[in-house]
């Protein structure tokens, strides 16, 4: 017998939110929900068949009288159609703007009384949020949701202080799947990079926006390798790309630095390195943070947003303040020439993701969600 219908309307691209939506929509498959996804393609890590989950195209009609596609319009009256036909329980929107406002309309478009989960990310709040021309459709979003979920403690309360709601927002933090087979050291993946087995791989990875910081990403690195032989591996892309290559070409690190570009699958690339940096200025949790350490990589972060929500400094990685170089070098430096130390942090590393971020025992925070929004006798949302 199959559990409830669930949509679930998200960005289809290779960021968290993406991600987290599609494992998540995965994770109740495997469940038997019956899962839709509404997006504007196929959602990049769906790889496997499943005879549950179905995909929505939203496609987006090009008039004369529009200077731009009105993909808004477009997507809710998708949802609104995929849940008449379909006859789904609830509409699980990733990002308060456009996903949830859509979702809202489709409710008023609908012939059932479909429930509306909103899950808020990040960007949606720390930098659309403080637009003044979008804060009240985001907070009409916020406010007219059944239920409202955020990735990390820092984001409730940044969204809480900006907004001035007094809507409930449970935190449900991001999670990863530890039952994917891991791969071997691949020293011949070191070979083909060009990186000798003795030096040591620092590892960034993003997407290259200003809050990002890969350029002190750089500087940091500029340091380590003064001490330590290392490489820097850069995957990704994004606005700042040519000015990080500028700046490497100026620190004249061609040679230490390599750019990989995006990639799909980085678990490989994640295991022949020693640390991973994340030295952002804006970050509401950082899920390149929990594919890192779930492979026993120590993390090196800045002490913003939601990374202390992940990172616990000198257990299983260090936290430094932002823009403090000299000490994120020198942590880096201590971490790749104290083998023990590494050994220690690493092992921490993988046991704090195992205990308190695996799937299974984030998403059933999700599944009692569900429970409560449809079955009022539960317990019920204000």
């Amino acid at each position: 017998m199959m559990n409830k219908k669930i949509g679930i309307v998200c960005y289809p691209t290779v960021g968290g939110s993406g991600v987290v939506a599609t494992e998540l929509g995965m994770y109740l498959a495997e469940q038997q929900y019956e899962v839709h996804f509404i997006s504007t393609t196929m959602p990049f890590r769906l790889k496997r068949l499943y005879p549950n989950i179905y995909f929505h195209e939203v496609e987006v009609a090009n008039y004369p009288v529009f200077k731009h596609p009105p993909y808004d319009l477009s997507l809710a009256n998708k949802i609104a159609e995929v849940v008449d036909r379909e006859e789904l329980d609830i509409i699980h929107a990733h990002y308060a703007i456009p996903h949830a406002i859509c979702s809202i309309f489709a409710k008023q478009m609908s012939k059932r009384d479909i429930k509306i989960i909103t899950t808020l990310h990040g960007t949606d709040i720390t930098v659309l949020g403080i637009d003044d021309s979008l804060q009240n459709m985001i907070r009409f979003a916020i406010e007219e949701s059944d239920a409202v979920t955020a990735v990390s403690e820092s984001l409730k309360q940044q969204t809480i202080d900006v907004f001035k709601t007094n809507k409930q927002i449970e935190v449900i933090h991001n999670f990863i799947d530890l039952t994917e087979r891991v791969p071997e050291n691949d020293e011949g993946l070191k070979n083909m990079l060009g990186i000798p087995e003795d030096e040591k791989v620092l590892i960034h990875i993003s997407n290259f926006r200003k809050v990002k910081r890969v350029d002190q990403v750089i500087d940091a690195f500029s340091i380590v390798s003064e001490h330590v032989p290392s490489k820097l591996l850069l995957v990704g892309d994004g606005p700042e790309y040519g000015k990080v290559r500028s700046k490497v070409d100026e620190l004249n690190l061609n040679d230490q630095v390599i750019f990989l570009g995006r990639q799909d699958n980085i678990q490989a690339l994640l295991k022949i390195s020693d640390v991973k940096l994340l030295l952002s200025e804006k970050e509401s949790f950082g899920l390149v943070l929990l594919e890192a350490m779930s492979q026993g990589i120590p993390c090196i972060g800045t002490k913003i947003g939601g990374i202390p929500e992940v990172i616990e400094d000198g257990y299983n990685g260090y936290l430094c303040e932002l823009g403090d170089i000299e000490t994120i070098a020198h942590k880096t430096i201590n971490l790749l020439s104290d083998r023990s130390l590494w050994h220690k942090l690493s092992t921490h590393a993988r046991q704090h993701v195992e205990q308190h971020f695996q799937t299974e025992q984030v998403v059933k925070q999700y599944e009692q969600l569900y429970q409560q929004m449809t079955e009022p006798s539960v317990g019920q949302y204000k």
